[in-house]
């Protein structure tokens, strides 16, 4: 079994409130919150504005098949997030 962690932390400029920043970011949690081989959570900055931070933990049965998954995470993020990346962290364990 393979575990990867995906941290993706966000700058959500012109960012106005906490409503705004959770209906900017929903689509994470919709998105991959419902595959079984992952968990999705916001795992920092919960009361800032413009700055979020989400983790995402894959298991699978093989690094490939995490990778992949970590692959289509970040795809989705770059094309459909309306905030900008602006750090990254993946582990294994």
């Amino acid at each position: 079994m393979h575990i990867a962690i995906l941290t993706l932390r966000f700058h959500l400029e012109g960012c106005a409130s906490l409503k705004e920043k959770r209906q900017r970011l929903s689509g994470l949690r919709d998105r991959f919150g419902r595959l079984p081989n992952v968990a999705v959570c916001e795992s920092g900055e919960p009361d800032a504005w413009q700055r979020a931070e989400w983790s995402f933990v894959v298991v699978a049965g093989t690094r490939a098949i995490a990778d992949k998954q970590v692959a289509e995470i970040e795809t989705f993020v770059a094309e459909s997030v309306d905030a900008r990346v602006s750090g990254r962290e993946l582990e294994y364990l």
